[in-house]
């Protein structure tokens, strides 16, 4: 196996960082793009997924192929497997080969049994109070990343990890905008039907909220959306 120019991969992945942000695209198309890109420039990888975590939650929002989804699928089960340790605040986690693999016993047994997979690297993301996320790249080699592969790995992730960031914490801040619109709109219906106030019209939203069970800016939504219905 011819061992990669370092130098010259960490340019390719700079440029491709710089180029997935300047094109301002959306969070799933930024990791999809990840994924397709990192079989290219980590050497020995067949597949590529992204492994997100939450409390109660395990997906995985973009593959290459099959088999993350199942791995994933199996992590979900058994809340144990590579892809969450790294999720989870590893940085690194290597699987040389799967048949040997004494870690995360449940997830080695149907890991076995439902695909081909036999070395796993797992590179975490981002890891926060709330969501935990790994790139993960796979062969159906034993033995197939390389001391190089692990280097360029990090690289790519801590590189692409920084421009996901960025594109999801767009997609809040132009959620909350939106949000904020509703309940604004919301707000000047109710204080023109009820001659109130504006902290009496949101205290009305808060409880219809609390009694409903449901968020204020859904609230918001419905009475929006009663009062200017959808044209056929």
């Amino acid at each position: 196996m011819t061992t990669p120019d370092f130098s010259a991969v960490q340019l390719a992945i700079n440029a491709f960082a710089r180029d997935l942000h300047a094109d301002a695209v959306d969070s799933g198309t930024v990791i999809a793009q990840m994924t397709d890109y990192a079989l290219g420039v980590i050497p020995g990888a067949e597949h590529a997924g992204i492994t997100v975590a939450t409390a109660n939650h395990v997906t995985t929002p973009a593959a290459t192929t099959d088999f993350p989804v199942t791995l994933d699928d199996i992590q979900r089960e058994h809340r144990q497997g590579p892809c969450l340790t790294a999720a989870a605040g590893a940085l690194l986690v290597e699987v040389t080969d799967l048949e040997t693999e004494t870690r995360w016993p449940l997830y080695r047994v149907d890991a076995l049994a439902r695909t081909p997979i036999r070395s796993i690297l797992s590179l975490q993301l981002f890891s926060s109070t709330r969501t935990r996320a790994a790139l993960n790249v796979y062969s159906g080699t034993p033995h197939a990343f390389t001391p190089a592969a692990r280097d360029i790995g990090m690289t790519f992730a801590t590189h692409t990890a920084m421009v996901w960031d960025a594109a999801r914490r767009q997609e809040q801040f132009e959620r909350a905008l939106a949000s904020r619109d509703i309940i604004g709109q919301s707000k000047g219906m109710l204080m023109e039907r009820f001659d109130i106030d504006s902290q009496q019209a949101f205290d009305m939203l808060r409880e219809l909220s609390q009694d409903t069970n449901t968020l204020v800016v859904d609230v918001a939504q419905r009475l929006v959306d009663i009062d200017h219905p959808a044209q056929s």
